[in-house]
């Protein structure tokens, strides 16, 4: 059982699960994403401390905030730990006076506390086996390979355009619509 650092990469709406939005991380020391789908609330939640707005009076995790600085305790981390028949588990790592405090919690709570903090956010390693997204590698190195001539121009061409096809596919299998729109724009490029 690893832990895997994570940094939230944004939010969106899920267009498959209607109010719901998709939260995803994305691993810090690599390239892998895990969506995890949230409610609006904790989206909310989550984007507003992300935007630093600050809204007239406290929401529930600027309370439990609060809560958690009055009996001084801090956020030492939060760790997505399980996945169970399609559902996220988490725990917020609480630290106070040396004791260590585990607290079961929906991942999104969780998340929503550690923005909060400034916490991190751990995965562990099977979850992000079982749930997480393979993403390409940086744009720079695809535009290198796109524009390499190792092998003959058409070869090469319908090679890569059909690695693309082939990944654009499965995006849009995964619902990772972010990810698909920015494959089909370079199938575009390809076949303009």
């Amino acid at each position: 059982m690893s832990k895997i650092l994570m940094e939230i990469l944004g939010l969106s709406t899920s267009p498959s699960s209607g109010g719901a939005y998709a939260l995803i991380l994305s691993e810090v020391e690599g390239n892998q994403r895990l969506p995890i789908i949230i409610g609006s609330f904790e989206a909310q939640a989550i984007a507003l401390e992300l935007e630093n707005i600050k809204p007239p009076r406290p929401m529930t995790h600027d309370l439990l905030k609060k809560f958690v600085q009055n009996f001084d305790s801090d956020v030492k981390e939060v760790y997505i730990n399980e996945l169970k028949e399609g559902t996220f588990f988490a725990q917020i790592i609480l630290e106070r006076e040396d004791q260590i405090i585990e607290l079961d919690s929906r991942p999104s709570d969780a998340i929503a506390l550690a923005v909060r903090f400034g916490s991190p956010i751990y995965v562990d390693d099977s979850v992000l086996i079982e749930a997480g997204i393979k993403t390409e590698p940086e744009q720079k190195t695809i535009e290198k390979a796109l524009n390499s001539d190792e092998t003959s121009p058409g070869q090469k061409e319908l090679s890569q355009l059909e690695k693309l096809e082939a990944e654009l596919k499965t995006a849009i299998e995964t619902e990772n619509y972010e990810k698909a729109a920015k494959i089909r724009d370079r199938i575009s490029k390809m076949k303009g």
